[in-house]
């Protein structure tokens, strides 16, 4: 088992000053810890895995393709690998878990 406290990974990711902590990397998945602050752009390209964004706090829209949604805490949204997608408007900062299968890199 591996067992993860949220607080725990965002100090270490902002000690390591990135937007991006992964924090678990398996065979088939990497999971990580992506943070925005409020009026931040998302530098983000399309991947070439699938994603699974679960938001743990803050609000933001994220398009997708042509597609555009609302996010806060509670949010999970689905990314296919190779669709563009970026976070925007950004109105609090935000943290979200992102799930890769398979894993990233």
């Amino acid at each position: 088992m591996k067992a993860f406290r949220l607080d725990e990974l965002e100090a270490e990711r902002a000690a390591n000053d990135g937007a991006y902590l992964q924090f678990l990397r398996e065979r088939n998945m990497s999971v990580g810890l992506y943070a925005l602050d409020a009026g931040a752009h998302d530098p983000q390209n399309p991947h070439h895995q699938d994603e699974v964004y679960f938001v743990v706090s803050g609000r933001a829209s994220i398009t997708v393709g042509l597609e555009t949604t609302q996010v806060a805490r509670g949010s999970v949204v689905y990314v296919p690998a190779g669709v563009a997608h970026k976070f925007h408007h950004i109105s609090e900062d935000l943290r979200v878990l992102v799930v890769f299968s398979p894993a990233e890199g």
